[in-house]
């Protein structure tokens, strides 16, 4: 029998092996009896509003909705979708021909550079960045450009810096405010910016806006569709995961240019039959919701509430760590450290002993890219009780107090 190995090399290029190195890190922690603290993953620690859960309840139980859904999504919910997407932004769209549903907004970005992309395209995108940018380039074909996100330009990448045979080949540019992991906003003079340039060279807009919802001290994030023109050459993906803690429930939307929306559209017609309709119908309700004047406080209130307090009992432990604008991570240069010298404190170290020895769980900024060394991602998915305890614990860590 010929020695085979049955596991594609595209494997290699997909996500960072960080990720379970620190899941398996958690479960010997939790093996040798830690009381674990878990602000690795992103997820949500609320539910839904009443509201939608008894609208997923109700659906459910309909013989209805277990017919295949469609790619397309649902006319009710694209049609919510466009009204919510005027609503919070001014936002006018074509529900039919502009707005398709996904399965979250992963969905869409780990299938669109397949959908918009021919093998050999160059793609910009951002780094530090989530890691389905790269991946799904990897799968596609498409080769990454990495546009350095640094703390001196504001997390914001250097347009300028992009050389013009780079601008030239690119087939899209991808950027992600409030940013994850990052945690940095930007402002629609950017997004601006970006359109001009991307469209003097023909390049696809993508922004990733699933943090829309989470920003703090009275910001409110733009939609880059609402820059003049932006219908001509952006697409904008919105997720209700974290907005409305539906990360379960895996819907989403990708909204604006027609012939990029339709691409997408188009190539999952072929891979799946689209989200199913009892979630669909619990996504109206959480976005009507969103738009009644008995609308819920935005997930953004919570997680600010939960900055403050993590950021000053981090400060008071002797990391100072500037409050970021949105999302729900901090994204913290590390501590400086008070024992152990002899051997560097990098974000892989410091994450790895961090837990083994407090039970708190951190992702080191290596995950994200090669900018993100010399950074930890945390994330505020606790009680604020919790929290606090874990600033507690992570000074004890700094001052080598065990």
């Amino acid at each position: 029998m010929t020695n085979r190995r049955w596991r594609s090399e595209r494997l290699e290029q997909l996500g960072s092996s960080i990720f379970a190195e620190v899941a398996e890190w958690k479960q010997s922690a939790i093996k040798a009896g830690r009381d674990v603290i878990d602000l690795g993953i992103g997820s949500p620690d609320k539910p839904p509003t009443a509201a939608v859960r008894q609208a997923l309840s109700e659906a459910a139980l309909r013989t209805d909705m277990y017919a295949y859904p469609g790619t397309h999504g649902s006319e009710a919910f694209r049609q919510e979708a466009a009204k919510w997407m005027e609503h919070r932004f001014g936002v006018k769209l074509d529900a039919d021909a502009e707005l398709v549903s996904l399965m979250g907004s992963q969905d869409g970005l780990s299938h669109l550079a397949m959908a918009i992309c021919s093998p050999g395209d160059l793609a910009l995108v951002p780094d530090p960045g989530y890691p389905i940018y790269t991946a799904a380039l990897a799968l596609a074909g498409v080769e990454p450009v990495l546009m350095p996100l640094r703390e001196e330009n504001g997390f914001l990448p250097d347009l300028e810096a992009i050389p013009e045979e780079i601008w030239d080949r690119a087939a899209f540019i991808l950027l992600n405010y409030p940013s994850n992991p990052v945690s940095a906003v930007a402002d629609l003079a950017f997004f601006e910016r970006v359109l001009t340039k991307a469209g003097q060279h023909g390049v696809l807009v993508v922004h990733d806006a699933a943090y829309s919802e989470m920003a703090f001290d009275g910001f409110e994030p733009p939609s880059i569709l609402q820059a003049e023109g932006a219908l001509d050459g952006a697409v904008e993906f919105h997720s209700l995961s974290k907005s409305f803690n539906m990360a379960g429930c895996r819907i989403g939307f990708l909204a604006g240019n027609r012939e990029a929306v339709g691409a997408l559209r188009e190539l999952k017609g072929n891979i799946d039959y689209g989200v199913f309709s009892a979630v669909q119908e619990a996504g109206v309700v959480a976005l009507r919701e969103a738009m009644s004047d008995q609308a819920p406080p935005k997930a953004g209130v919570l997680y600010e509430q939960r900055r403050d307090a993590f950021v000053a009992a981090l400060q008071a432990e002797g990391w100072n760590i500037e409050k970021p604008k949105g999302t729900m991570f901090l994204w913290a240069p590390l501590p400086s450290m008070q024992w152990s010298l002899t051997e560097a404190w990098n974000s892989r170290r410091i994450s790895r002993e961090m837990l083994e020895r407090t039970g708190v769980v951190v992702i080191p900024g290596e995950a994200f890219g090669a900018e993100g060394e010399g950074y930890v991602r945390i994330a505020l998915v606790e009680e604020e009780s919790r929290l606090i305890e874990a600033a507690s614990r992570i000074g004890k860590f700094i001052r080598g107090e065990f």
